[in-house]
This record gives C-alpha cells, structure tokens and sequence, in this order.
C-alpha cells in the first residue's frame, strides 16, 4: 500500500510539472502573435488615414488655371450684365414691357431652352407661333443698314435679324390644322409655304413618331407659287390675326434678348463649376 501512494505521488509531481511547463510555453506564444500582429495593423491604419487624406484634398479641384478662367468669367459677366439692357437678372427691357402690355400675345419659353412660343386666341382659333434663338446672327457685318442702289446707307430701313417661324392654326370646330412656315425679318413675314393637315395632332406633334407620321404627306404649293392674288389674301389674313409688321420687329428683338439672357446664366453656371 505504501508503495502504491508512493507511486500516485510521483504520478501527481510529474502531471503538475508538465502542466507548468506547457503553461510558461503558451503565454510566450500569445505574446509572439500580438508582437507579429502589432506592424500589420499600424500599417492598415497608415493606410486607412492617407486615404482619407487623399479623398478630403480631391474634393475641391486644384488646377492651376482654375482661379484665372473664373475671374475672367466674373469680368464677363459683369460686363454683361452691366451693358446690356436687360441682362442683369429681375430687369426688362422696354420694348418687352411694351408688347405684353398689349396683352394680345402670351409668351412661353424656359430657361435652358432654345425655342420660344407665342400663343393667342383670335375669334374661335388657337394661333401658336414658334421660334428658335439659335437663328440669332452674331456677324458684325450683318448688322448695318442696308445699301441702296446710289450707295448711300438707307438708314430708314428697319434691321433685325432673320428669324424663322413655324405658325399653327387650329380651331375646335375642325380637326385640321394650317400651318404656315414664314421668316420674320425687318418688320415683315415673308412666307415660305403654307400646309394644310387633315389631323391636327399630326401637325403639332413632337418626335420621330411624328416625323414619321408627316412623311410623304403633300404639303401645298411654296407660298412664292401661289397666284399673287392668292398671297395677297393670305398676308391679309395673317395680319388680321396679329402676325403683321409690329410682331415680325418683336420676334428678332425677343431672340435676340433671349439668346443674351441664355448666355448670361452660361457664364454664371460655368463660372460656378469652376469654383466648386
């Protein structure tokens, strides 16, 4: 027996010992991973605030043309707006004060675009005549008046420039539409022809469904092809219906005011993009 306790002490001793041994082993070991761990995760974190360092310096172009072209763009659109009647936003020049003080005409047109539309009634029609700013001249050369057979500067002649308009007639009592191509310049409508459409929403439809729709549609003679007196009745009727001399002066003004608005608020969204 005393021999056998003898036996399971020593027993004890060694299991306690090994136990010791793999205990003082094992914390070096933690130790030595936290230690192969610690550079890895400082570089991450390196890496992680150079990041962000780079998004916060990209956030603002840093050109160095950028302070240049937006001071040259603030001096043109100062000028603009300080030499040009009715550029500087909240003010209008006085010939438009004028035609809509007449209230005959409604004035549609938007921001951005390029195309102005003027709308009236007149009797049981609806008259809408279009127009685009883009037909705006800027040539110099353009701008004088004209000359007359002896040489001298007819400077009696009104000016404007040649703006092309497309006019559609329409009435409820019918589901046709007239509609009248015709350039506005120096104070007179000069037509170019006049089509007439059995369906209305044909001749005012947008798009290349009605492009495609209008295809091969037989459109009426040129206005120039008519019988004289034929044109002379229809200037009649036009000018009846407000598309005489007073509108024909109007339309080049307006696009012209217009097209300076359009540039002015470029000059403004682009200087704005420049900056930010």
């Amino acid at each position: 027996m005393s021999a056998l306790r003898q036996f399971k002490g020593l027993s004890n001793a060694l299991r306690t010992v090994s136990l010791a041994r793999s205990a003082s082993t094992a914390v070096p070991a933690r130790a030595s991973i936290a230690a192969r761990l610690a550079p890895r995760a400082a570089a991450s974190a390196s890496r992680v605030a150079a990041r962000a360092f780079s998004a916060s310096t990209s956030a603002r172009s840093e050109g160095s043309s950028d302070a240049a072209l937006s001071a040259k763009l603030q001096e043109e659109l100062t000028y603009e707006e300080t030499n040009t009647e009715g550029a500087a936003p909240g003010t209008t020049p006085e010939f438009l004060k004028a035609f809509q003080e007449q209230g005959i005409w409604t004035i549609v047109e938007t921001q951005g675009s390029d195309e102005v539309t003027l709308t009236r009634k007149f009797g049981n029609e609806q008259i809408k005549l279009v127009f685009s700013i883009s037909d705006v001249d800027q040539n110099q050369e353009d701008e004088f008046p004209t000359e007359e057979e002896d040489g001298e500067m007819n400077e009696d002649q009104p000016f404007s420039y040649p703006i092309r308009t497309s006019i559609t007639i329409t009435k409820p009592s019918s589901k046709g539409a007239l509609v009248i191509d015709a350039l506005a310049q120096d104070g007179a409508f000069l037509a170019d022809s006049i089509a007439y459409y059995s369906d209305a929403s044909v001749a005012n439809g947008a798009g290349a469904e009605a492009d495609w729709a209008r295809r091969g549609l037989y459109f009426g003679p040129q206005f120039a092809q008519l019988d004289v007196a034929v044109q002379e009745e229809f200037e009649r009727y036009l000018s009846e219906r407000g598309i005489d001399e007073s509108l024909a002066l109007f339309i080049p003004d307006y696009a012209e005011y217009k097209e300076q608005k359009e540039y002015v608020s470029w000059l403004s969204n682009v200087k704005t993009f420049i900056d930010v």
